[in-house]
C-alpha cells in the first residue's frame, strides 16, 4: 500500500478520468447529503444481504461510505466520504461523525468504478482503534473480514469472533479488482 494524502487520491482520480465519470467527485458532499446518503447505502445493504442485518444487531457501531470512486490506469486510487452510525443500527441509528477513505494502487488496472462499502465495528477495542486514531488503515490493527455474499450466508450469532465486518456492495462501472485492505480511514469535519 502507498501512503496516500486525501488531495493526492483525488489527484489520481481526477487525472483518470473520474470527474468525468463522476461529476461532484466524493469529497464535495455536505454533511446532510452524506446522511441521506448513508440512510439510503444502509437500507439497500439490509434487502440484500440477511447477513448485514444479523451484525446490525449485535456491532457497537457501523461506519458506512456510501459513494466511492474508484479510478485507475496503472496508478489508481479510490476516495468518498461517510458517516458513524450507533445505536439502533437496524434502524439506522444517528450519526456520531464522519470520515473519508482514500486508498492508492499501482499495477495492471484500468477502469473507473463507483461504490459503497460498510464496516460494522463488533467490540469497543476496535472502535477506539477509530476513533482514537489520526488516521485508521485497513489491514493495520483490529482484524478485519470482508464478506462476500457466500460467505456471509455461513454468519451466525455464535460465529461472530471477528473485530470488525465489512461489505462491499452497490457496485457500478467497469475495473478489475475490489476490496478495501489498505484504505486510510480519517476522520473529518462537516
Amino acid at each position: 500500500m502507498i501512503d496516500i494524502s486525501r488531495s493526492t487520491a483525488l489527484a489520481l482520480i481526477l487525472a483518470t478520468g473520474g470527474a468525468i465519470a463522476a461529476p461532484g467527485a466524493a469529497g464535495a458532499m455536505t454533511a446532510a447529503e452524506i446522511d441521506r446518503n448513508t440512510t439510503a447505502a444502509l437500507k439497500m445493504l439490509y434487502a440484500s444481504q440477511p447477513a448485514a442485518r444479523l451484525l446490525a444487531g449485535k456491532a457497537k457501531a457501523v461506519l458506512v461510505f456510501p459513494r466511492m470512486v474508484k479510478a485507475g490506469f496503472m496508478f489508481g486510487g479510490q476516495i468518498g466520504e461517510g458517516a458513524m452510525r450507533k445505536g439502533d443500527l437496524l434502524r439506522g441509528g444517528r450519526t456520531t461523525g464522519y470520515y473519508s477513505s482514500v486508498a492508492a494502487s499501482y499495477g495492471f488496472q484500468a477502469g473507473i468504478q463507483e461504490f459503497a462499502y460498510a464496516m460494522f465495528f463488533m467490540n469497543d477495542a476496535a472502535l477506539a482503534a477509530l476513533e482514537n486514531a489520526a488516521g485508521f488503515e485497513v489491514g493495520v490493527g483490529p482484524s478485519v473480514v470482508l464478506l462476500d455474499q457466500g460467505r456471509a450466508k455461513s454468519i451466525t450469532s455464535t460465529t461472530l469472533k471477528e473485530d470488525v465486518y465489512a461489505f462491499v456492495f452497490g457496485q457500478k462501472g467497469l475495473m478489475a479488482g475490489m476490496g478495501v485492505q489498505g484504505s486510510k480511514i480519517t476522520k473529518i469535519e462537516k
